[in-house]
């Protein structure tokens, strides 16, 4: 008989079958609305957990379950409104070091989980959440870059020996003035060793002047590199806000898109994700009435800059600076134990303790500022069009006597509660290199993101079942052995998805329905070849074997074009168009091992080893 398959095709079968209804399962049992509880500095424990469930039972609630897995305690409730009041219970009950994120969370049953399977991922707009369009300020960026290149030439100017009159700043350049052209000479010989990306140009007009201009190439690597910093840092950030399956990627040159399903304090969320507060630790300049006469007659002596304190009292500042928020490796709030007023606990990176290490040991007896800094982007809207200023905030937050030599670890004061808290979080996460401004604000609520659900649900089965009843009337029993392979590869695209811990979204779904037309296509080819076969006057088996062997070649190719178009898709599409491509593309693949090899199976146990004069097709 032509028309059989070897014992091991049909084990290989049956274990994708059996795996496949495996990893897909957990996708029926639904999420539990949960609170999840972590600290920013330690592991949540037992303790944590009693104290939780005395305060819950106190008011009448009762949680499903406590889990406590890396740290994190999960509580899980019945409804929403459960979750919504346990939320404002808990905040009550716990410390401000405490993070609690609402959550939702897969209820697979634990023999399910043990074997690794879980449900794929919902995106924003079938979960619901926040969704921001935040774009980067890459002008700051490299006025930044020429700032740290200014305070870098002053250093270098200085170790060597060379004289200099002054720096001046201008866009992407800066500009050196010498006393004469030897000084300037020696300086450029030293620089072109020291300092890469830049250009050199000579000017004699009013003066004695090196200019260095940044090339094409280090604006671009600058512009690159924080946009990717930018993204690593709202990455951090968004994993301490304790959202689950964030989406964070880059968008064009200078945007970043943000997705944070199932958040509900959007401010907040906004708020964190938005500021760009660091710190900046600077040795203060001559005494109280050196700083009043600078504020009086709006002159700083050389090397120094004016600042003003939170009280609005002047001060002068070096402006060397020690240490930046760059070099902040850990950052907690805290209570200082000397005063009991609200602290943040500092931990520099080898670099900055070494800096920090070398300036105390040098200066003790002599005074240490912190200065807070801080962009803001200010939207007004005049003559009908919309105005964006950008401004930065200095201000001194803490003054304080070097008593002794420090380096790695240390405390700032002169914060309250909640600065200290969000100083602390923006810290740990790390800086952004760059200002953001968020262009566009999304909210899609749990209601629609069910709706959408629900939509793409009925979507998807009403193509589904208006293929199998085509399928069935059309070709009979093949037919019926194409709906059970359809069948299958719905269950397979799930499977796979699930493994892959996949974020399904509104054009996934399109993907999936797209697949569910197409993934017939394989066997009309098949049928009709056969049934050319049998009106040529072939056998029935003969007929069989000659649909499948003729036909494969064009459906591979047919498959292939459309798997590399979506191949192209995933690569060059972001965001919505990457979830079409991804369904699409698994699809295509599961549709073509259903159709080819699972309907070739069931059509040879039906009417392989055996003589037949009819096929029902």
């Amino acid at each position: 008989m032509i028309n059989q398959y070897p014992l091991w095709k049909y084990l290989l079968l049956l274990v994708v079958v059996v795996l496949g209804s495996l990893y897909s399962l957990p996708n029926i049992y639904g999420e539990d609305p949960s609170v999840q509880i972590s600290h920013r500095t330690s592991a949540v424990d037992k303790e944590t957990q009693s104290k939780i469930e005395v305060a819950l039972s106190v008011k009448d609630l009762k949680a499903m379950s406590y889990t406590i897995e890396q740290g994190r305690l999960l509580v899980r409730f019945k409804s929403e409104d459960e979750q919504l009041k346990a939320t404002d219970i808990i905040k009550s009950t716990l410390s401000r070091d405490h993070i609690i994120a609402l959550n939702l969370a897969p209820a697979t049953p634990a023999w399910l989980t043990a074997l690794g399977a879980q449900p794929m991922y919902l995106g924003l707009d079938l979960r619901g959440g926040v969704h921001f369009l935040m774009e980067v300020d890459m002008e700051a960026a490299i006025a930044r870059q020429i700032d740290d290149l200014t305070a870098e030439t002053r250093s270098f100017l200085r170790g060597e020996k060379i004289r200099y009159l002054g720096i001046t700043q201008a866009t992407n350049a800066m500009s050196i003035k010498f006393r004469n052209a030897d000084d300037r000479s020696a300086a450029l010989d030293a620089m072109k060793k020291e300092f890469e990306g830049l250009r050199y140009e000579e000017n004699d007009k009013d003066g004695v002047f090196l200019v260095s201009q940044l090339t094409e190439k280090a604006i671009r690597d600058e512009e690159k590199a924080a946009l990717q910093q930018n993204i690593t840092t709202l990455r951090n950030r968004v994993n301490e806000l304790g959202v689950a399956e964030p989406v964070i990627q880059q968008q064009g040159t200078n945007r970043i898109v943000v997705q944070l399903p199932g958040v509900q304090d959007t401010a907040r969320a906004k708020e964190i994700l938005g500021a760009t507060a660091t710190l900046e630790f600077r040795l203060t300049e001559g005494s109280y009435s050196d700083w009043v006469t600078a504020q009086n007659t709006g002159r700083a002596p050389l090397g120094s800059r004016l600042y003003h304190e939170r009280n609005g009292d002047p001060v002068l500042l070096k402006r060397r600076v020690i240490v930046t928020g760059d070099q902040i490796n850990d950052a907690a709030s805290t209570i200082d134990q000397q005063s009991g007023s609200p602290a943040v606990s500092i931990r520099l990176d080898g670099k900055g303790a070494k800096k920090m290490g070398d300036t105390t040991r040098d200066h003790i007896g002599d005074p240490m500022a912190v200065v807070f800094i801080e962009n803001k982007v200010d939207t007004k809207v005049v003559d009908g069009q919309t105005i964006k200023t950008r401004r930065t905030i200095e201000e001194v937050i803490n003054i304080a006597t070097i008593r002794g030599a420090f380096s790695k670890n240390f405390q700032i004061t002169g914060l309250d509660s909640t600065e200290a808290r969000d100083l602390a979080l923006l810290l740990r996460a790390g800086a952004l290199r760059a200002p953001v401004e968020i262009i566009e604000e999304r909210t899609v609520g749990p209601s629609l993101g069910q709706d959408n659900i629900d939509r793409g649900f009925y979507s998807v089965m009403l193509g589904f079942i208006a293929v199998l009843i085509f399928m069935l009337f059309y070709y009979k029993v093949f037919g019926i052995v194409a709906n059970l392979a359809l069948t299958f590869n719905l269950i397979l695209i799930f499977a796979i998805l699930s493994m892959l811990q996949a974020t399904l979204t509104l054009p996934g779904i399109a993907g999936i329905v797209l697949t569910v037309g197409m993934a017939v296509d394989a066997n009309v080819l098949i049928f009709e070849r056969i049934r050319e076969e049998i009106r040529n006057g072939n056998s029935p088996q003969a007929s069989i074997h000659a649909g499948y062997a003729k036909a494969l070649s064009t459906i591979t190719d047919a498959n292939i074009t459309t798997l590399l178009a979506a191949i192209v898709l995933f690569s060059f599409g972001t965001g919505p168009i990457k979830g079409f491509a991804i369904t699409l593309s698994i699809g295509i693949i599961t549709s073509m091992f259903t159709a080819i090899l699972g309907t070739r199976a069931i059509v040879n146990l039906i009417y392989g080893r055996r003589n037949i004069n009819k096929v029902s097709i």
